[in-house]
């Protein structure tokens, strides 16, 4: 996929990892660009010639606005190297991970699946966004494989819990940003009318879930080992200042929220999502869900706000993903958990096959995009256990 403008690191050859600035169908060296002098000013050169993305993400808006300005002046005129030619890693040390839960459809239909006869929504759900802090030791890049994870479940309602490898393990279809800048100070909350300032740019995400795990441990506390295993990013980050053209009002919320989330401004952000599937004895994936951020009922400042309202720190390096994006529709869900009702509803696949969940070997592609600005793809491999 082609991409209008995204920053990653990449190696070709066994070379050291670089980052670079990957436009149309081609990446850009920025270290190269930084010896050879065409970064010379406003403190570019340094942090481009890093082996990741931290120094810039830590260097703030400024300098983040600077880059974009000078690359869009001499990308044309360097030579470049192919997309297909290039080794992805992960784009920065993540410091910190926050999932949150911010579409209400996905919300909706697991309350529907785990509490058929009360409401579907919590009471707490309509007036902040919940998350849950996960492991950031294991975000991987795409293209990593997932290991079926193991853990505690109980199979029978009736029975004892058990050990052993997941049998539910799914996906979860996600959108993630990444912030940099300064830490804001302890005890000083980011104001929601300003919080997309420490906001770098976005990424796809795939929380991978194994759901059998999560039913018996989460309660009382939530997310645990049935989340922490694996999450997957795509190797590019889109900066969040290439997608201003592409916002939009985003739902209504009622009530209203509290005045700490306040925002007049456009929250939404028309990002269209794409899920894949490819078995082992499949030649090419096909697509089991297409979707749209741009329903999500939590903005990403919103999160942010919510996130640093007790005075919390965030700051270069954290990842906020946004929870599992699911639409109203059939064939809009971001999970497998709704795409088959918890396995009830099987999908079947066009050469026959069935999937309640996934199974070793599966493969599991996501894609965006806004407009014609494209954010890759976001692809990772169930193994089994050894």
């Amino acid at each position: 996929m082609s991409f209008t403008e995204a920053y990653g690191v990449f190696s070709v050859d066994g070379s050291s990892p670089r980052i670079g600035f990957a436009s149309g169908e081609a990446v850009h060296d920025l270290r190269a660009l930084a010896d050879a002098g065409a970064l010379d000013h406003g403190g570019l050169a340094e942090v481009c010639r890093a082996d990741d993305l931290l120094p810039l993400l830590a260097a703030g808006p400024e300098v983040w606005s600077g880059l974009r300005s000078r690359l869009a002046d001499v990308v044309g005129s360097v030579e470049t190297i192919a997309l297909d030619g290039v080794t992805m890693h992960l784009p920065f040390p993540v410091r910190d991970f926050v999932d949150f839960y911010s579409s209400i459809e996905h919300a909706t239909n697991l309350g529907r699946i785990l509490r058929p006869d009360g409401e579907p929504l919590l009471a707490n759900w309509r007036h902040l966004p919940v998350g849950y802090h996960g492991r950031s030791s294991t975000v991987v890049v795409s293209g990593t494989p997932v290991r079926r994870p193991a853990g505690q479940s109980r199979p029978d309602p009736a029975g004892p819990p058990v050990f052993g490898s997941s049998q539910m393990l799914d996906f979860e279809l996600e959108v993630g940003f990444v912030t940099g800048g300064p830490d804001n100070r302890m005890g000083e909350p980011l104001d929601v009318s300003s919080a997309e300032d420490s906001i770098f740019g976005l990424v796809l995400v795939n929380d991978w879930s194994a759901r059998d795990i999560q039913a018996w441990e989460y309660q009382p506390l939530g997310p645990f080992l049935g989340k922490s295993f694996a999450t997957s990013i795509s190797p590019w980050v889109v900066p969040l200042a290439a997608l201003s053209s592409f916002r939009v009002p985003g739902p209504v919320q009622s009530p209203p929220p509290l005045p700490h989330l306040q925002a007049s401004e456009p929250r939404g952000l028309d990002l269209s999502l794409e899920v894949w599937l490819r078995t082992p004895s499949m030649s090419s994936p096909v697509r089991i869900s297409s979707t749209s951020f741009a329903g999500v009922y939590w903005s990403m400042a919103q999160q942010l706000a919510h996130l640093t309202s007790n005075g919390a720190v965030v700051g270069a390096g954290d990842l906020c993903a946004s929870g599992t994006v699911s639409g109203a529709g059939p064939g809009s869900e971001g999970s497998l958990m709704e795409l088959t009702w918890r396995g009830s509803r099987p999908l079947v696949l066009p050469n026959g096959e069935t999937r309640g969940f996934l199974e070793d070997g599966d493969e599991v592609t996501m894609t965006g995009w806004c407009g014609d600005v494209g954010f890759g793809s976001v692809v990772g491999r169930v193994v089994g256990l050894s």
